[in-house]
């Protein structure tokens, strides 16, 4: 069973004074529109004079001659009520007998015609046929030598129709409904977004910091787990970090002494060997530390001309005579990490310029993303493998020569810096040979 706990911020409380808020806000409108536009928006039969005017007309043809009083009915009438005077009441061609009204229900009609008993009966338009030009609001009057008065409004001219009035009722519902549903909605709904950005943001920059605690307390209590369990990640992975790093430094010391012992080695072939092997273990652990080193530092985020930053690594590149061609902006501003980035950027370069030709960067600005593209021509890489190189310490070239093969952390250390910018590294084959790394940076 669901709990309803008002004294706490719950999302059950939120949805409960949400409906409340409704209903209120509903009710204030209906009340609003009542009282500016007055009883459903035109004033009660009694405020609008007509009930006084049948009564002084009344009075005024019982007071005149008979032979009068057909003339003075017709004088009487206006555009807002036409009076009929007749001596016998079926020559009023009446629909049948009306609804039966007593002085009582009349106050107006009862203070100016109480002198004498009368017989008033009311007619609707819904009393007539459905065709009939006759279907009319009428008043039907007896007045004292027995003869009849009809007192006919053109159209209704106090008060709204029952179907406008539940139609009021309903927008007005509606409207309050959709408004306070929209404003509750907002806040239920933003917490819960800006947790979702947040949790999205922690899978590509691990450095994240840990979401601000807001919303319902239900949100916080996810919130707070997902702090808790980022924390514990983070802690993890620079333990991780830390002790690898510690590992392959350490190694250092015994691979100086297998370099002194080796001098002593009267075989010229395997002192070779044996130093040959050595210091490819020496690279790769200088990778390794390079790699760690990379991994712990903590670099702020902060504008940047990403236009400049490329252009820049290729005049360095040229002042080698080293050319590579550069297509893109003269500027455009990111927001990121520029030395991961450049880090990112020159490991892919450096690679385009090992195994491959004519390499070139390109720039672009897309709908959703801004693209970094380094192309080269050349081999390319087996469709099973392209995934595969971003995996530390893997190689695709089979010699054991750190001047061709490397050690295999370039890429890794590549997409590593590029998610940590929110974004995302991924290889392709170019059609015509050749490679493309394409970097996808967030907007």
């Amino acid at each position: 069973m669901i709990r309803l706990d008002l004294r706490r911020d719950s999302i059950s409380r939120r949805i409960a004074l949400t409906i409340i808020a409704a209903m209120l806000t509903s009710v204030a409108l209906n009340v609003l529109f009542v009282q500016m536009a007055g009883v459903w928006a035109r004033p009660p039969l009694t405020q609008t004079g007509l009930l006084e005017q049948i009564a002084v007309t009344t009075r005024t043809l019982e007071a005149a001659p008979p032979e009068l009083r057909a003339t003075l009915a017709k004088a009487a009438s206006n555009p807002l009520l036409e009076v009929q005077w007749s001596r016998q009441r079926a020559d009023l061609q009446l629909p049948g007998p009306g609804a039966r009204i007593t002085l009582e229900e009349t106050p107006p009609l009862q203070r100016l015609l109480a002198d004498s008993p009368r017989q008033l009966e009311g007619f609707q338009p819904s009393d007539w046929p459905a065709d009939s030009a006759d279907a009319h609001y009428k008043l039907v009057m007896q007045i004292s030598d027995g003869s009849w008065l009809a007192f006919t409004p053109p159209y209704r001219s106090w008060g709204l129709s029952s179907a406008m009035r539940f139609t009021i009722i309903g927008v007005l519902a509606l409207v309050a409904a959709l408004l306070v549903a929209w404003v509750g909605t907002r806040q239920l709904a933003g917490p819960l977004q800006r947790f979702a950005r947040a949790a999205r943001r922690f899978g590509s920059d691990f450095r994240a910091p840990p979401i601000r605690l807001e919303g319902p307390h239900e949100w916080r209590q996810a919130i707070t787990a997902f702090n808790t369990m980022q924390a514990q990640i983070q802690h993890f992975v620079a333990e991780r970090t830390q002790m690898l790093a510690a590992i392959s430094h350490d190694l250092r010391a015994p691979l100086t002494r297998m370099r002194l012992r080796g001098e002593f080695i009267d075989d010229p072939e395997q002192q070779r060997k044996l130093f040959r092997d050595v210091d490819e273990m020496q690279s790769m652990i200088n990778a390794a530390l390079g790699f760690f080193r990379d991994e712990t530092r903590l670099e702020e985020t902060t504008p940047f001309d990403l236009a400049e930053l490329l252009q820049t690594l290729i005049d360095d590149y040229r002042d080698q005579q080293i050319d590579i061609a550069f297509e893109g902006p003269a500027n455009l501003v990111f927001h990121g990490r520029p030395l991961g980035l450049k880090r990112a950027v020159t490991n892919l370069v450096e690679n385009a310029l090992k195994y491959a030709r004519e390499p070139e960067v390109q720039l672009s600005r897309g709908a959703q993303a801004i693209i970094i593209e380094i192309r080269d021509r050349g081999p390319g890489i087996a469709e099973a493998s392209l995934e595969q190189v971003f995996m530390p310490f893997f190689r695709l070239e089979s010699s054991r020569n750190r001047d061709t093969g490397g050690v295999g952390l370039g890429l890794s250390s590549a997409r590593s810096a590029v998610r940590e910018q929110g974004g995302e590294l991924l290889l392709s084959n170019r059609q015509g040979g050749g490679l493309v790394a394409r970097i996808e940076l967030p907007r």
